[in-house]
């Protein structure tokens, strides 16, 4: 492959901070490279030194000549006066980008249809929208002129679910040629497992370099680290028991990486499952009684618009349900009025006796009364002690939980960033001790890190939760149901999870011809038909070829064993090793081609 990017010992501070360390690294053609890391410590600076507009202190970085690169950064770039055409299209004529099947996806996917109805039709000024609308303008932009190499920061950022699925889908397709590159920086582990086939974690100034997407990346470093020895019997290595989540995960995760999963056995064969459902069941039962909120024959509406109409939800002790749907289609109202925030139009709420509630919404302004405080004084203002599953943690140790080591909680709370001030706003909410929690978009502006933690204190929470995210990841790892909003007016539930939610779009989409805009109206269109399953003949020879691998998968394991002991007991003898090697790599080669057999075979099952 060639080389689009090569840094070569580059280093780079940021006043006191080195945030770059003697870093090499490139990027080749057909690289699709996800960048992880915590909020601050240098991935931005590291797209910002790709694509040349922030030079190192030291170091050499160099660039194919005529390579054409393109970049979506934090910053808004967009000309205020421009209309969403100009942005998008520039001077592309009507007849070239409309006969552009490419280019029709674009706007169908980001913008919901060729004339952009998201954001207000092609003719909209750019100034009055909405920094989301503005965002997916920029990205639209981006990937209609395709430049060689693409650099995005947090594209996901006001995506739903679905534009999120769309993103990754034509990423790995636009970017799989050999004479193209993709570096993304993203907090998205679903969307890092869909598009990347390597993954960079920039972490103390330095850069580590993985293959293959998040499941791939978490079995490499938690061996990595394993290998040196730092955390290998830590029981509540985090690490760890995500790797026990991806062992026993559902089935969207089971993807390449599952055949290398395998290998993790040792790390993981003591790790307790992620939840007990059984006792959290009984615990939130013992807190909150048999009735937790119900909303009944309820209308919900905003205006005139009619959001859901005639639904039934109860929701139960113990219940950890995700809702997903459309922007705009009425999740964070529907959040409010379980809460009792927002009057049903119609039906009724009843609510249990013993219901302690705690909302995170997606504002932080309730911190700004406490600008001049210390991030401490914040979290003990609500309480000093609290209870978390069977555990008792002091103020001080779940803000550390939470990211907030012993120098931080000392800093000012106005001068946190976006991301530290909803760890701090979800810290507090946790200090008051509710039994329902109501999480709306808990993930925005919170790296991998973070993430992970607050999944690990959501796995041993005994109350009820409700989380309204786009995060898919988040929903599998923490959500044992999900419900969807399709801006239909109709409460689905999803058995299927994200995957049905997806389909169910598409339909909707289909249907209303190629817009994904949400109805201006509570006049709802019909229920979507249920899809079809599997043909079940189809189905039955796909599971024999699935248990027909899976043996020769195995077969093929012990053989490798053999190989590497014979390499080891014949170190000396260089011809030896040479020849065990070629007969390694066709063993290699052979378990590629089995791997792939038995993924076809599983998208058959479904």
């Amino acid at each position: 492959m060639a080389s689009l990017v090569s840094v070569e010992r580059a280093s780079l501070a940021l006043g006191t901070a080195q945030v770059l360390d003697a870093v090499s690294l490139g990027v080749n053609g057909g690289d699709r490279i996800g960048v992880v890391g915590r909020n601050g410590g240098g991935k931005t600076t590291l797209l910002r030194v790709l694509s040349g507009s922030r030079a190192p202190d030291d170091g050499r970085v160099a660039r194919t000549g005529g390579l054409r690169i393109g970049v979506l950064s934090q910053e808004d770039t967009l000309d205020a006066s421009a209309t969403v055409r100009d942005s998008v299209l520039g001077d592309l004529a009507e007849h070239e980008w409309a006969a552009d099947p490419r280019v029709r996806d674009v706007l169908v996917g980001l913008l919901g249809g060729l004339d952009a109805p998201v954001v207000g039709g092609m003719e909209a000024t750019v100034g009055p929208l909405s920094g989301g609308e503005r965002r997916r303008v920029a990205l639209a932009a981006l990937l209609v002129d395709r430049p060689d190499l693409l650099l995005l920061d947090e594209p996901t950022n006001h995506l739903d679910v679905e534009g999120v699925a769309w993103l990754a889908e034509h990423l790995a397709g636009s970017y799989a040629r050999p004479d193209t590159g993709l570096v993304v920086i993203t907090h998205d582990r679903w969307f890092l497992d869909a598009v990347a086939t390597q993954t960079w974690e920039v972490e103390d100034g330095r850069v580590h370099q993985y293959e293959g997407g998040y499941a791939a990346f978490v079995l490499a470093k938690a061996e990595r680290e394993r290998m040196a020895g730092v955390i290998a019997d830590r029981r509540d290595n985090l690490l760890r028991k995500e790797l026990a989540w991806l062992r026993r995960g559902p089935p969207a995760r089971t993807s390449k990486p599952k055949f290398r999963i395998d290998a993790a056995n040792a790390l993981i064969a003591d790790e307790p499952p992620a939840r007990d459902d059984v006792e959290l069941m009984r615990f939130a039962s013992t807190r909150l009684g048999k009735d937790v909120v119900d909303l009944l024959d309820a209308r919900l509406s905003v205006g005139d618009r009619v959001l859901l109409e005639r639904f039934t939800w109860r929701l139960g002790p113990g219940d950890r349900v995700g809702l997903v749907g459309v922007n705009g289609a009425g999740k964070s109202t529907l959040l409010r009025a379980l809460v009792g925030e927002v009057p049903l139009a119609a039906g009724k709420r009843r609510v249990g006796i013993t219901v302690r509630m705690a909302v995170l919404t997606q504002e932080v302004r309730e911190l700004d009364a406490w600008a001049d405080r210390r991030v401490i004084e914040a979290v003990e203002d609500v309480r000093s002690v609290v209870r978390l599953g069977r555990k008792e943690l002091s103020a001080s140790q779940l803000a550390q939980r939470l990211g907030f080591t012993g120098p931080r909680q000392q800093t000012r709370v106005g001068d946190l960033s976006g991301g530290e001030r909803r760890r701090l706003q979800l810290t507090r909410l946790l200090m008051d001790e509710p039994n329902v929690l109501l999480l709306d978009e808990p993930t925005n502006d919170l790296d991998i890190e973070t993430l992970t933690s607050l999944e690990d204190l959501l796995d041993g929470w005994a109350g009820t939760l409700v989380v309204v995210s786009h995060d898919r990841y988040l929903l599998e790892r923490v959500c044992d149901r999900q419900l969807a909003l399709l801006g239909d007016g109709v409460l689905r539930d999803l058995p299927g999870g994200v995957e049905e939610y997806l389909r169910l779009r598409h339909e909707l989409v289909e249907r209303g011809g190629g817009t994904r805009e949400v109805p201006a109206t509570g006049e709802a269109p019909a229920p979507a038909a249920p899809a079809a399953g599997p043909n079940p003949a189809a189905a039955r020879e796909a599971r024999k070829v699935m248990a027909r691998v899976e043996k020769q998968l195995a077969r093929l394991a012990q053989r490798e064993d053999r190989l590497h002991a014979a390499m080891a007991e014949a170190a000396t003898d260089h011809e030896r090793v040479l020849g065990l090697n070629r007969e390694l790599r066709e063993v290699v080669d052979e378990r590629e081609v089995l791997e792939l057999e038995w993924l076809e075979a599983a998208d058959v099952v479904g």
